[in-house]
């Protein structure tokens, strides 16, 4: 076995097979896989091995179609072929129109990564697969590549191919320590020897938090028992003369494919159970849960009722077997969080059918740093403190009971809620908040108008169209008051703070004492790597000189981890986390500093305090930091308190509002308002798929800084040119906004995607940012949006439709 090595792969299942492979792939042949057992001995070995192409996301479309094209080429190799029913076709069913809407936001999302769904009634699906019934069905998702694959031959096949470019592979090699060393690297410590190593990535299915363990880590994956049945031959099938396509029914929480000339039905029953939740035996490889098929009775019966064949039709082999779910539900794929040359591949609940695609992403994150398509919507990092065991749980149980039923937008559901509040959530609940979920944060979506006001979810605008409405009016003609938690914070000190920030910024930095400025950084490849707000807080009783870096809430652990792996050892730079600590009061309308005026001494004039001003003052009796700040386009200014005198600011602010007619208001009006004024968001807008002149964000670059981290990068990529450009769209519709994914047309080609959309309520427009081709970027351009399967006319806009100029914020 080898002593020294680039990279060591810890588990056998699909996706440290997968990984193996690519890594081979991307140039890293000197890779090594340890598995404890055999490989595919945990879950990989009994899994239903369903191969679809469809995603909640581009990311998870595009990787799956890699994943089927792999596969492809797998069974087609003449040498080692294995077995892959490919384009068996699959439905996604649905018994309400909302569901199907939902499906035509699907297909049109698909399209932009040359997808190609269908969206059929009841009597098609029918005609399709001649074994269903079309009582309480409206239609479904037609999927064409839907397939299955063999597991145990598909990774015998990867790791096959892995071996001939050079990598090893040790079967029945336990890990029992890892070790990490002071220049990042590891000793990876097993039963036969150790491995010393550049890279270590865990990969360890349902024993993953065993290995994270052995790095002083705990990942928010926990497994479910999962159970299917296989039936006995069923005549119709070996009548129909084609196979059966797959099923994936929310309507009935189950699912089925052909298994030979049967059928192999698999169950998500409400009354499911977790697995392994306080340990698990060392032995229990390739191994199964004891059967239980009287917790999935009612589940099928509905089973029965959509297919009556299986009424008559004998059960071969029951299966239950333990699958891996996250707290979102999609797995955990790139850098573990707070490590160094640690990655993970992870909580893959279906992992056979997308994880050739997983570890094609994860090969190009750890050789390249970076992935061909931003991968955050599998970032590691996504989660942060608040994952804990048992909220993992809790959010796996309600993902299981929800299998086949996607998120709507603004859809929060309820399992582990609240994780994380301030002292004012039940204040503002009181006030008739209606709260939405960000980084686990409990933070105001609107405030209801009566206590019985329901939202109902729809692609479509819904009842909270004039709640918001009345919210961003309060806000444009008087003054509005929100909080916003959660919102990453972190201060810097030491001499070389402002050295530090200007190598990590393509932009600016401001260093003048009691300034802020906007700044993004960039990756090695020249994208957009993160955006951030830095300013200067001049030396107090509340400190010394100190920066604060501010950025999204989302961001906390992701960004941390990228200044602090650029931090050089002779600069003197000292990062904390304020994330937790402080909670942000916003104050936004042209009485705005009316209201700051009465709440706190001092002189809050523009001449005293202008646009992109920090100060350290008093709100009533709370200390806190003012920013002139503005993500509204209003005069506006974000008021940072400590948490544990945020009440009293709150009451303060509240009190000096009386007069000017304050009004609460939430995150929906800022949405609207921040489209208004071509504001972007980090990971909807703000994406490693594209440097910033694709962005729009000229204006915060410098390429006359001597260096920073991406220029030699974008220097070549300007040369080239853009190959998209963000613009500003308005859309002739009052029906539905455009939302993040959804394809921009020019007849029936593709010309763009949509990344975020809402209704303008100030300028009256129905606005969307999309990336598009360079020769539809231009103002005027008349284009076409499909929006749940309507092809509705848009055109390119000027960007920030309201008050252009800024004069707003400045006061």
């Amino acid at each position: 076995m080898k002593t020294q090595t680039r990279c060591v792969v810890i588990g056998g299942g699909i996706a440290g097979c997968s990984t193996l492979y690519h890594l081979t792939q991307e140039g890293w042949t000197d890779v090594v896989l340890v598995e404890r057992n055999e490989l595919t001995s945990g879950t990989t070995w009994h899994s239903a091995a369903q191969v679809t192409n469809f995603g909640m996301n581009q990311t998870m479309v595009g990787l799956k179609t890699h994943s089927i094209n792999l596969y492809k080429e797998l069974a087609d190799d003449p040498e080692y072929p294995i077995n892959y029913h490919h384009g068996d076709g699959g439905i996604r069913m649905a018994n309400t129109e909302a569901h199907m809407e939902g499906y035509r936001h699907f297909a049109s999302m698909a399209r932009g990564m040359d997808v190609h769904f269908e969206v059929i009634d009841a009597e098609e699906c029918a005609r399709r697969h001649p074994l269903i019934s079309t009582d309480n069905l409206i239609g479904g998702l037609w999927d064409p590549l839907d397939g299955d694959i063999d597991p145990a031959q598909l990774c015998q096949a990867l790791a096959r191919r892995a071996r001939k470019a050079g990598a090893e592979v040790y079967r029945n090699t336990p890990v029992t320590a890892l070790t990490q060393h002071a220049d990042d690297s590891w000793t990876v410590h097993t039963e036969q020897g150790d491995i010393r190593c550049e890279v270590v990535v865990n990969a360890c299915g349902y024993r993953v938090n065993e290995v994270g363990a052995m790095m002083g880590v705990h990942h928010p994956v926990m497994s479910m028992e999962h159970q299917y049945f296989l039936t006995e031959p069923i005549q119709a099938i070996m009548d129909a003369g084609h196979r059966m396509p797959l099923i994936r029914c929310p309507i009935s929480d189950y699912y089925c494919r052909q298994e030979k000339n049967g059928l192999l039905v698999g169950f998500y029953e409400q009354d499911c159970k977790t697995w392994g939740m306080d340990g698990i035996d060392p032995n229990f490889v390739n191994a199964l849960c004891p059967d239980d098929l009287d917790r999935v009775m009612d589940v099928l019966e509905g089973a029965f009722a959509r297919m009556p064949a299986l009424r008559d039709t004998g059960i071969h082999t029951v299966v239950n077997g333990p699958i891996t779910y996250t707290i979102d539900g999609a797995p955990l794929v790139g850098p573990i969080p707070g490590k160094r040359n640690a990655f993970c591949i992870i909580g893959l609940r279906a992992g056979l059918g997308e994880g050739g695609g997983h570890g094609w992403l994860h090969a190009q994150q750890i050789v390249h740093g970076e992935a061909c398509y931003d991968t955050w919507p599998l970032d590691p990092r996504r989660f942060t403190g608040h994952g804990n065991v048992e909220l993992t749980a809790l959010k796996a149980i309600e993902d299981y009971q929800n299998e086949f039923r996607f998120h709507f937008p603004h859809e929060h559901r309820p399992a582990g809620r609240p994780i994380k509040t301030t002292p004012l959530t039940p204040v503002l609940a009181a006030e008739g908040a209606e709260f939405g979920v960000v980084n686990g944060w409990e933070r105001v979506d609107f405030f209801k108008p009566s206590p019985d006001f329901k939202e109902t979810h729809s692609f479509r605008f819904n009842e909270t169209f004039d709640v918001v409405a009345a919210e961003v009016k309060a806000i444009q003609t008087g003054v509005g008051l929100t909080e916003v938690n959660g919102f990453n914070r972190f201060e810097l000190t030491g001499s070389d703070v402002h050295s530090f920030l200007d190598r990590m910024v393509c932009g600016p930095v401001t260093r003048k004492s009691g300034r802020a400025g906007l700044a993004y950084l960039l990756n090695h490849h020249g994208m957009v790597k993160g955006e951030c707000t830095i300013a200067n807080l001049p030396a107090s009783d509340r400190g010394p000189d100190r920066v604060w870096y501010g950025s999204a809430a989302a961001s906390e652990a992701h960004d941390m981890d990228w200044l602090c792996a650029h931090l050089r050892p002779d600069e003197d730079v000292q990062i904390r986390s304020l994330t937790n600590d402080q909670t942000i009061l916003v104050l936004a309308g042209p009485k705005a500093r009316d209201v700051l005026s009465s709440a706190s001494r001092g002189d809050w004039s523009a001449t005293a305090f202008p646009w992109l001003s920090v100060r350290e003052c008093f709100i009533g009796i709370a200390p806190a930091t003012v920013f002139s700040l503005s993500f509204s386009g209003e005069l506006a200014y974000e008021i940072h308190v400590p948490n544990n005198q945020l009440y009293a600011a709150y009451l303060a602010l509240r009190q000096a509002g009386e007069l000017h007619d304050l009004t609460l208001f939430g995150s929906r009006a800022v949405e609207s308002m921040r489209l208004e004024k071509g504001f972007l968001h980090w990971k909807s807008d703000i994406l490693t798929e594209f440097d910033p002149f694709e962005t729009g964000l000229d204006r915060f670059v410098r390429m006359n800084k001597p260096d920073f981290i991406g220029k030699a990068a974008l220097e070549n990529r300007r040369k080239q040119g853009p190959q998209k450009k963000l613009v500003t769209l308005e859309i002739d519709s009052r029906d539905a906004p455009a939302h993040g994914g959804a394809s921009v047309m020019d007849g029936e080609k593709v010309i763009g995607t949509v990344t975020s959309g809402d209704w303008g309520h100030r300028v009256g427009k129905n606005l969307a940012y999309a990336f598009v081709d360079p020769a539809y970027s231009e103002a005027g351009q008349e284009t076409r949006i499909d929006i749940i399967g309507h092809l509705t006319p848009a055109k390119v806009i000027p960007a920030s439709p309201y008050d252009p100029d800024m004069a707003l914020p400045r006061g």
